[in-house]
Parts: structure tokens; C-alpha cells; sequence
């Protein structure tokens, strides 16, 4: 006797989709997942395999480092593709970030222009070098500070886009990001960097696309640190 099978459960979706079109999606990445894949079959498992595996014409227009979380926009198509990554060119694609450093950064708002140059002899580690650096640009904002822990929490946009900006600005100006140890941060069970804002006008429309994602640190006490 035949009896009927249940319906096949639909495949457990393995990424946060934040916004999802016929030209473009927004996902969450979280921290420790490569965006895109490295070398070795070890490295396969990334962001942009996940979302593809659902959405096969998925295509990459930006990164982020491994060990940061939040969002990131993949194009739909390579027409997409290049028009997304040329508005990020031209910086028509707003980014905001919010991360703990150690420290209460003054002033409370401001500006850090360092030029940046990959430091060849210790890949993948950045310097600032003011002989051959490019030009780069970080904004920040100082949202909280906890004189106990020594940790404030800031916001940070990166006007330019240089490989490990926020990281390199934020320890030369001697307030390392929480949990960056490339830079000399201290340690915690993760980078406290997350991507926590995407504004920009939809290629296509034209209507804005104001997209956001709450980093997993909402508090200064989610910092587990070493002893001083």
C-alpha cells in the first residue's frame, strides 16, 4: 500500500535577507563569514556562494572583511553590477558603521584623513604612509562612551573605501577597534565593526533605499574583554 509523503520542507535559508528586487538584494552577513570565496576548498563557504544558491544571478559589487558583520548589496545581473559599483565610485551610495573602540575619541565628531598603502611585508595588514598612501577619509561620530571600561561607541563613515580603513584610522588615531587584534585592539570575542547602514537611490527608480541592520553589540558591555 502506497501512503502519502509529506511535502519536502524548503531548504533552511543560510543568510539574512534584508532587501530583496528584481535588480538588486541586501543581505546580513555575520561576522566570521568570508564575503566572497578565499583559496583552498576550505574556504568555500562564503556570503556570496550562500546568496547564489538562491539567487543565481547574484553578483558582488562591494565587500567586507571576515571579521565584520552587517550588510552588503549584490547586484542582480552584470548590468547591475556595474552600474551599482559605479555609483559606489562616485560615492553616490551612502555607508555608515558602528563600532566600539577603546577610549573616548575627541573631538566627539570629526574627521580622519590618513593616506593608506598596503603594508607589502605584512599582508594583509594596511599602513598609513603620507610618501605613496592614497587619499582616504573617514567621518565619525562618537555616540556613547563607559569611563569604567575605558570603550566608546561610535559611528563611522567611510567616505573613501580603502581596504581596512576603518580599522587603520581608528588605531592611528590611538583608538583601535575593540576586538582588532591585526591593529593592536583590544581583545574581545569578536571585531566590534558592523555595517549597519546602505542609503542610496535605486539605479532603476530612482526612489531612495534606506536600509539598516542593529549591530549585535547594542551595548558597550557586550564587549567581552581580556584583564587590563
Amino acid at each position: 500500500m502506497n501512503f502519502p509523503q509529506p511535502p519536502h520542507a524548503a531548504p533552511e535559508r543560510r543568510f539574512e535577507l534584508i532587501h530583496e528586487d528584481e535588480y538588486l538584494l541586501v543581505a546580513g552577513k555575520p561576522a566570521g563569514l568570508l564575503a566572497v570565496p578565499g583559496r583552498g576548498e576550505d574556504k568555500q563557504d562564503c556570503l556570496i556562494a550562500r546568496v547564489q544558491a538562491e539567487f543565481p544571478d547574484a553578483l558582488t559589487v562591494h565587500r567586507l572583511d571576515m571579521a565584520t558583520s552587517g550588510l552588503m548589496l549584490f547586484a542582480r545581473g552584470a548590468e547591475m553590477q556595474s552600474r551599482l559599483s559605479r555609483m559606489f565610485r562616485e560615492r553616490l551610495i551612502e555607508k555608515r558603521y558602528v563600532a566600539l573602540i577603546a577610549g573616548k575619541i575627541q573631538p566627539e565628531t570629526g574627521e580622519i584623513a590618513l593616506p593608506l598603502i598596503a603594508d607589502w611585508p605584512n599582508r594583509p595588514r594596511q599602513k598609513v604612509d603620507h610618501d605613496t598612501g592614497k587619499p582616504s577619509l573617514t567621518r565619525y561620530r562618537l555616540l556613547d562612551y563607559d569611563a569604567a571600561s575605558d570603550i566608546g561607541r561610535v559611528e563611522l563613515e567611510p567616505v573613501t573605501g580603502r581596504t581596512h580603513q576603518l580599522r587603520v584610522h581608528l588605531a592611528a588615531s590611538g583608538h583601535a577597534i575593540v576586538g582588532d587584534t591585526l591593529y593592536g585592539g583590544r581583545v574581545s570575542a569578536r571585531l566590534m565593526l558592523h555595517a549597519c547602514l546602505l542609503n542610496f537611490a535605486h539605479p532603476l527608480s530612482g526612489q531612495p533605499l534606506i536600509l539598516t541592520s542593529e549591530p549585535p553589540f547594542r551595548t558597550l558591555t557586550d564587549a567581552i574583554l581580556s584583564p587590563a
